[in-house]
């Protein structure tokens, strides 16, 4: 007797085993459903390879999801508790939650092109009346849980016959053959860069589907170093949001001069470091508190030219488009030319598609590729007889690097507390500046009167070999750089309200080329002659990024991990992120897409 009641509740527990498995399932099945959601983000393939890799992914994707909230939250009560009854209703309740959460996320994602995560639910929960805005989050649960009691019970009712059909063994292989599929797929889209199928990475959540380099490292296999370029999260960009409106004048349009450095902290200008520079600024319009877009070459560069947030700059809306500024000197007659080394990961890859390219051979020293560019520079403004563009990079600064037999000037103490290894670099980096102190004076002192130049640093520049610490690091000293404007016959100005990269374009649009859009039309920043009116600065790109506020700097990853310093980068503030700032900041990063 006692043996036949153990018998009887082994059944009871293998049938509720069965019926669990199917009617995850199910809930694989309803999951892809609410899934399809996350195209009208991403944008639907265009190809048919990339309707393949889509079914196969959310196939195995969403099962996978699905059995794993089975295996954790339903089977362990299926043994605690074996009674149908009561496991039909958990059951369908964890179902329904699981499933308001994914359609909440298409929501969160749709919106901030981010997935749910502690960071995300906090910014969510305080813009919650704007994601929701009706009815449904009322009605769509009860919905769903009448929908999941309804196959709780069909499904418990027929598990003998559906039991007696033999499919359950096929129907976990096809699963598995989708699933391992698409790492598969996606491992060799990842090495050809297939973009139809690698846009589609952060698509779905909780997926993180196999790369090239992740498959050869496991394999002893040395992948390579060179990044890839993703797609945007969106498909549709529109930038500009209206057509410009920019009408050329009768007067005689100024030749521009746009010259970046590399690595160019602004607190090592002064009179000792760089004497020409230092009084230069004096003698123009000096503005004292001004940010990169970026800690990086690529993003900082994304936010001079193109005057949008680092969020963008993966968007595959530019990829072949190059910066509304430049499109628009060529069609008044500029002549755009670039003197620079080369940059063979330039994001995006149209950005200077406009110009002219006169990239100096690749050399052992930065310093001297920068006299290559200084001189060609200088020789072909010299031939120009139209107004002219010109972008100059100097690099010199980001290596350290001086010519050979460079005398330079005497070392100094610095005033900051540093590491004997972060004293030499220290007073190397002052070499390196008295260098391109020099050849900013060859530069300047050579130009038509009517030229308007523009001196500004790329990004700042920490004292440190490592670059992973550089990458991270967004304090004042990587991102505050210097920036100096000469009008010609304008006076002499301090500037001492805050600017950003993202206002030199919006600058140049409006004040030389006549653009009478709003700035917000095609721009994150505003025109630098005025204060902006934003009380935040976004630093970074998509990977990392921080928020310049008041009293306070916010740093945040891509898996949504934040942290808060002081204005100084100094101490690590203990607090709750600034809500309001951050969804102005996520709206801005969506701004530009079709909605």
């Amino acid at each position: 007797m006692v043996e036949r009641k153990k018998e009887m509740g082994r059944d009871r527990v293998s049938r509720l085993v069965t019926w669990g498995h199917w009617f995850a399932f199910f809930n694989g099945f309803l999951a892809m459903i609410v899934g399809f959601r996350y195209l009208d983000t991403v944008g639907h393939p265009e190809t048919w390879v990339g309707w393949g890799y889509l079914a196969i992914s959310t196939i195995g994707h969403f099962s996978f999801l699905a059995f794993i909230v089975y295996l954790v939250l339903v089977f362990p009560v299926t043994l605690l508790l074996p009674y149908s009854k009561i496991l039909r209703g958990y059951a369908a309740s964890i179902a329904t939650l699981s499933l308001c959460i994914l359609l909440y996320d298409t929501i969160i994602y749709d919106d901030y092109g981010l997935h749910l995560s502690p960071f995300v639910f906090d910014l969510a929960w305080a813009d919650l009346n704007t994601l929701l805005r009706s009815t449904s989050y009322i009605i769509t649960p009860l919905g769903i849980l009448a929908i999941e009691l309804i196959a709780a019970n069909f499904l418990w009712k027929r598990i003998e016959q559906i039991h007696k059909v033999r499919r359950g063994n096929k129907v976990v292989a096809f699963v598995g053959v989708c699933f391992i599929s698409s790492h598969l797929i996606h491992i060799w889209a990842d090495a050809a860069d297939i973009t139809e199928i690698t846009r589609l990475d952060d698509a779905y959540p909780l997926s993180y589907p196999a790369t090239a380099r992740s498959f050869m490292e496991s394999h002893g296999i040395d992948s390579s170093t060179q990044p890839k370029v993703s797609s945007s999260l969106r498909s549709s960009l529109n930038y500009p949001k209206r057509p410009l409106q920019c009408t050329k004048t009768d007067e005689v349009q100024p030749n521009i001069l746009l010259l970046t450095i590399d690595s160019f902290r602004a607190d090592m200008v002064t009179s000792k470091t760089m004497p020409f520079f230092s009084q230069y600024g004096h003698n123009h319009q000096q503005f004292l508190h001004h940010i990169s877009g970026g800690n990086q070459f690529n993003s900082g560069m994304f936010a001079i030219l193109y005057g949008l947030q680092g969020s963008y700059i993966n968007s595959s809306g530019l990829s072949q488009t190059p910066p509304l500024l430049t499109q628009i000197l060529k069609q008044h007659g500029y002549q755009l030319g670039l003197f620079s080394g080369l940059h063979t990961s330039q994001i995006p890859q149209a950005i200077y598609d406009d110009f002219e390219q006169i990239i100096s051979p690749p050399n052992s020293s930065d310093a001297a590729q920068d006299i290559e560019n200084v001189a060609g520079f200088q020789s072909w403004q010299q031939a120009q007889k139209s107004p002219w563009f010109g972008l100059i990079n100097l690099s010199a600064p980001d290596s350290y690097d001086t010519p050979i037999g460079f005398l330079g000037i005497e070392m100094i103490q610095s005033e900051q507390k540093l590491t004997p290894a972060q004293r030499v670099l220290f007073n190397q980096y002052r070499q390196s500046l008295n260098f391109i102190d020099q050849q900013i004076e060859s530069i300047v002192t050579d130009l038509p009167t009517d030229t308007l130049v523009i001196i500004t640093g790329v990004s700042g520049k920490l004292f440190t070999s490592s670059l992973h610490e550089a990458r991270g690091n967004l304090s004042p000293a990587n991102v505050q750089v210097p920036l100096v404007i000469h009008w010609p016959l304008s006076p002499a100005k301090d500037v001492n309200y805050r600017t950003s990269h993202y206002g030199i374009a919006p600058t140049l649009m409006t004040q030389v080329l006549g653009c009478t859009n709003p700035a917000t039309d095609y721009s994150a920043g505003r025109s630098l002659l005025q204060p902006d009116a934003e009380s935040w600065v976004y630093v970074g790109d998509n990977r990392i990024f921080g928020i310049y506020q008041k009293s306070e700097i916010t740093v945040i990853d891509r898996h949504g991990k934040y942290r808060i310093y002081d204005v100084n980068y100094q101490h690590r503030l203990r607090k709750k992120l600034s809500t309001p700032e951050l969804i102005e900041v996520m709206r801005e990063g969506r701004r530009m897409y079709n909605n």
